[in-house]
């Protein structure tokens, strides 16, 4: 039985570290610490990539784009995004909606929240109404309370084309 709806889920991590660029949902964020990674390090945007990927029993996103592949090397996570959206296609599926959480202590993301909805949206041919981007601290606790890294969970929905 084919299923019209499919839920997936996705989870992304990177340690921080001091002078490298800061990338989330997209958008670039003026902080003095960045993702160690061997992409861009956008854990909204592998996190979201993981969770339609796993909606549509594709793997995951190191299957896809490994890092040990120096064609990803330092690639824009939104081309990575791009090329998941493709891929449902492929197998008939488009995106429904999106649910992403960031847990990172600093910056503050709320200020950023909106073009990170607006960038992703336009990456995935979708309305900015059908994603939601969240920020959380985790209270100072864990790795991401102390500011060494930073992770993102995302829940997403496809449906049949």
């Amino acid at each position: 039985m084919a299923y019209q709806f499919k839920i997936g889920h996705g989870y992304d991590v990177h340690a921080l570290a001091e002078g490298l660029d800061l990338w989330l949902g997209g958008v670039k964020i003026d902080h003095e610490k960045g993702c160690v990674a061997h992409s861009d390090g956008d854990v909204a945007i592998h996190a979201i990539c993981d969770a339609l990927l796993g909606a549509a029993a594709l793997g995951d996103i190191g299957k896809l784009f490994p890092d040990t592949s120096a064609e990803f090397k330092g690639i824009d996570s939104k081309i990575l995004l791009g090329r998941v959206v493709e891929a449902l296609a492929e197998k008939g599926y488009k995106v429904g909606n999106i649910d992403c959480t960031i847990a990172m202590q600093r910056p503050k993301l709320r200020p950023h929240i909106d073009l990170m909805r607006e960038t992703l949206a336009q990456v995935m041919g979708i309305e900015t109404d059908a994603i939601s981007i969240k920020a959380t601290t985790t209270e100072r606790l864990g790795f991401e309370g102390e500011e060494r890294g930073v992770s993102a969970h995302a829940v997403a929905l496809i449906h049949k084309a």
